[in-house]
């Protein structure tokens, strides 16, 4: 399974903030900056965290954006399910557009089934903090 670009810049947003600024504010500049990643679509990236309530975002001329929640209460498992935008790994999976001719018979399905479910519950179990516990190698290197 590969996480969509928007999952995988969603994350690493996170990172920088908890690596690199928290609690203090940041920029969407500096991120773009840090990962060589187009600005614009960091922006977008950023208004969706914003809406999800893991990231706020302070105008003005000394404003910019910060982790408006502790890194331990964020849940990688969660963010990935907000941020991707279809965990069907096959088509079947999705009976309205399923035009398999195994489906029902087949077994892969929910083999399929029961490993993205493995994946996912990995993910669950680990935090923002927990990905970031070598602070201080990350900042280094973000800011190289």
């Amino acid at each position: 399974m590969q996480l969509t670009s928007y999952t995988d810049y969603s994350l690493r947003m996170l990172i920088y903030l908890e690596a690199v600024d928290y609690p203090k504010l940041s920029s969407i500049k500096k991120i773009s900056a840090s990962y060589n990643i187009s600005y614009n679509h960091l922006t977008k990236v950023g208004h969706e965290l914003s809406k999800l309530g893991l990231i706020e975002t302070v105008k003005g001329r000394n404003g910019g954006i910060r982790l408006a929640k502790n890194p331990e209460d964020i849940n990688i498992g969660w963010v990935v399910r907000r941020t991707e935008d279809n965990l069907d790994l096959v088509e079947c999976f999705d009976p309205e557009k399923s035009m398999c001719v195994l489906t029902g018979s087949c077994r892969l399905q929910s083999v399929l089934r029961e490993a993205l479910h493995a994946y996912m519950q990995v993910l669950d179990h680990y935090t923002l903090k927990d990905v970031t516990v070598n602070k201080n190698a990350l900042k280094d290197l973000l800011l190289s």
